[in-house]
């Protein structure tokens, strides 16, 4: 990969129609600057040395030339390192240069739900919302297997940032990667992300969906669910 990333968070190609096919286009460009009330980049036990430097080399970065970030440095860094910057930038709702730390990590070691859930937020805390449905979209892409197993924390995370950025599509998306990975055959969905998700989807409208949830739930949970 290159050691520069576009900045335009081409990160994100979407998919919408009328007609409910997928189509992939460019999102516009992202701008999101530092808020007067975040405090400063401090050392401690989240961000060490290395991730506080790069964050500030992109900083500096972007100041001189938004449209081309490099990410040379990001890429010595280890793991961690990247999962706390990336967080500290979300933090300070940086979103372009989030973005692009976000791009290494997948391209590196591969986004796990949590990472994506807290996107997520981020972009909806901005109402960036055709932003979050090409997120959605790019993750489906490169997840032709669905959800994996054994995230259910971070697919809760996920689902819960979705409904709550009202974002119908999208919902109904990780919904399918769901069924796609196994979900009622090969593994067993949780009671709480079960209610959350047939709620979220019923509130969207799609009724047929929120029963396929419920049925599941009441097969495996019969004793204690009651639907709603």
């Amino acid at each position: 990969m290159a050691a520069y990333a576009n900045s335009n968070l081409t990160l994100f190609s979407a998919s919408s129609s009328a007609d409910g096919a997928a189509t992939i286009r460019r999102v516009a460009t992202v701008r999101c600057g530092p808020r007067d009330n975040r405090g400063p980049l401090l050392k401690g036990r989240i961000l060490s040395t290395e991730a506080i430097q790069a964050i500030q080399a992109l900083k500096r970065a972007y100041r001189s030339d938004p449209e081309s970030l490099p990410t040379h440095a990001l890429r010595r860094l280890i793991k961690s390192d990247l999962t706390a910057a990336l967080k500290e930038l979300l933090r300070q709702d940086q979103c372009t240069i989030a973005a692009v730390v976000f791009s290494v990590i997948q391209s590196e070691y591969g986004a796990d739900l949590n990472a994506y859930a807290e996107m997520v937020v981020a972009l909806a805390r901005k109402g960036m919302a055709a932003e979050i449905d090409a997120l959605v979209y790019r993750m489906e892409e490169e997840a032709p297997a669905g959800i994996v197993r054994g995230e259910s924390r971070g697919l809760l995370r996920m689902v819960k940032a979705l409904i709550s950025a009202e974002r119908k599509e999208s919902t109904v998306r990780i919904y399918e990667m769901m069924k796609k990975s196994g979900m009622g055959s090969t593994w067993e969905v949780d009671e709480y992300l079960g209610r959350v998700l047939s709620k979220g989807l019923r509130r969207f409208g799609e009724g047929k969906l929120a029963d396929e949830v419920d049925s599941e739930l009441v097969r495996l949970y019969k004793a204690i669910f009651i639907k709603s």
